[in-house]
């Protein structure tokens, strides 16, 4: 389609409805290549899909179960939810550069499900604690196995699609999170109304152990048929064409190395992993709003009106519902616009200081929980970003692309591990003000950083396609030469 002259316009561009055409139409143009991204989107993302679901369910669980009795039982008190979120976060933040390593290293349909037994198994366990205490500890081990899922899936996502591909598929497995977040609350409601008391559990407790419960089967899926990567798939349902198809789509793996200090080097003197770690350093505190369950915990502290426990589950859905729209539009949008993910950054910046002007100058519930559910929205970034570095770095070695996606995660978490504690502490609640004017200043921080990210990916883009067309002229250069010297 892309050579038909009846489909070039004067501009020497195809016409919108064609580009669109093309778009949607999934694979390119190789023989049995569609065929082969069907495959792939359906055995790499329903485990992606449905692990990261799991993931966030079993994460979300925990400010539940806090507004549904769980503070009450325990005895919580001042900041301690915030402090075991912080726990979590430094397991988290622990686990994420060794966890995609180990993808480099160890075949991925091993790797993933092993994590997803830990993680399924310590959420079944809390279901059993006495004290805040005990859950601090649960959830730093919990947290350790949880990093491999989200940098683990974008590094996966990365060996597999084209940058072409790659915004939808980041936008999809993203929007699952979401959606775990999302439903967390629905079940939670269903769970306390059902089997609150049954066997002399409460409700919140029953939450952690069919949450744990339900990761099994989905271990059991990765373990049979997750693809592991091109280059080392053994999957039997990709016949040895369609492998050969596969690498073929992606730029050439190295042999696996040991690592050195000479690869630390390369990491620290490279400009990618300073950009892209600061740009979701600063990504990760425009989400503050959404991803420290502020409307939970607005609504629970909220001096004037007494919300239900079904309110108080059902109505933060909206959030991620919200976010879940915004991620799969923009993903595909800037897919559809070749890859511009720099927009979103911009977007984000705009909804972080208008949603924060908007809950500290109206005291209107109706204007709050707009402002809250529109903060949703930023979830966007997740997908896009780790698709820009993806596609900054397609051509890079492999393991630095697997140290810079997984550092970008483990530096937000970092960062978010005391940002959370000094500006969004539940005893903040429910106006947040020092919160409020945080997100303006890092909003700001966002449009300014991505600026200057666009400017050093545009550079490095043309000096990269300087370099291939220079090395394609010596290659003819020489081909002639040796015809010519031939023919003497």
């Amino acid at each position: 389609m892309g050579n038909d002259p009846d489909l070039i316009n004067d501009h020497g561009k195809q016409p919108f409805k064609y580009r669109l055409k093309g778009y949607f139409s999934p694979g390119g143009f190789q023989p049995g290549e569609k065929k082969l991204v069907q495959k792939i989107d359906f055995f790499i993302l329903t485990f992606c899909c449905l692990s990261y679901f799991l993931n966030y369910l079993d994460r979300s669980n925990l400010n539940n179960a806090y507004v549904s009795g769980m503070k009450e039982d325990l005895d919580f008190r001042g900041n301690q939810l915030n402090q075991i979120n912080t726990v979590f976060t430094v397991g988290y933040i622990i686990g994420q550069v060794p966890s995609n390593l180990a993808l480099y290293y160890v075949k991925p349909r091993i790797f993933f499900p092993s994590m997803m037994v830990i993680w399924g198994a310590l959420t079944m366990v809390t279901a059993s604690v006495q004290k805040p205490q005990s859950i601090m500890a649960i959830r730093f081990f919990q947290g350790i196995a949880e990093s491999s899922t989200f940098v683990g899936t974008h590094y996966i996502l990365g060996s597999w699609y084209t940058a072409r591909e790659l915004g939808k598929r980041s936008g999809i497995f993203t929007s699952s999170g979401l959606a775990g977040t999302m439903i967390s609350g629905f079940i939670q409601t269903g769970i306390h109304s059902s089997l609150d008391g049954k066997s002399g559990l409460a409700g919140w407790r029953w939450l952690f152990i069919i949450d744990g419960l339900i990761t099994f089967p989905v271990v059991i899926y990765g373990f049979i048929f997750f693809p592991d990567t091109p280059h080392t798939t053994s999957a039997p349902y990709l016949s040895g064409a369609e492998r050969h198809l596969a690498i073929s789509r992606v730029p050439e793996v190295p042999a696996k190395k040991p690592l050195t200090w000479r690869f630390l080097k390369t990491v620290l003197t490279s400009w990618q992993w300073y950009l892209f770690v600061v740009l979701w350093i600063i990504a990760g505190e425009t989400e503050s709003f959404s991803s420290n369950a502020l409307l939970g915990l607005a609504m629970k502290a909220s001096p004037t009106r007494k919300y239900t426990i079904a309110q108080l589950n059902n109505y933060p859905t909206g959030v991620p519902a919200v976010g879940i729209i915004s991620t799969l539009f923009w993903a595909a949008l800037t897919d559809f616009w070749g890859g511009k993910r720099y927009l979103v950054a911009y977007f984000i910046g705009i909804t972080g200081i208008a949603t924060s002007i908007m809950i500290l100058k109206s005291r209107e519930t109706s204007v709050v929980f707009a402002a809250y559910y529109w903060a949703g929205s930023v979830y966007a970034c997740q997908a896009t970003f780790f698709a820009w570095a993806n596609d900054a770095m397609r051509y890079e070695d492999d393991q630095l692309r697997a140290v810079v996606i997984a550092s970008m995660n483990m530096g937000s978490n970092a960062v978010n591990a005391w940002w959370s504690i000094v500006f969004y502490g539940a005893n903040f609640a429910p106006l947040f003000t020092k919160g409020m004017w945080a997100m303006i200043a890092a909003s700001i921080a966002m449009i300014f950083w991505a600026t200057l990210l666009v400017f050093f990916t545009s550079r490095h883009e043309k000096r990269r396609v300087d370099e291939v067309t220079r090395r394609d002229i010596s290659e003819l250069r020489y081909s002639v030469d040796d015809e010519n010297a031939q023919l003497q």
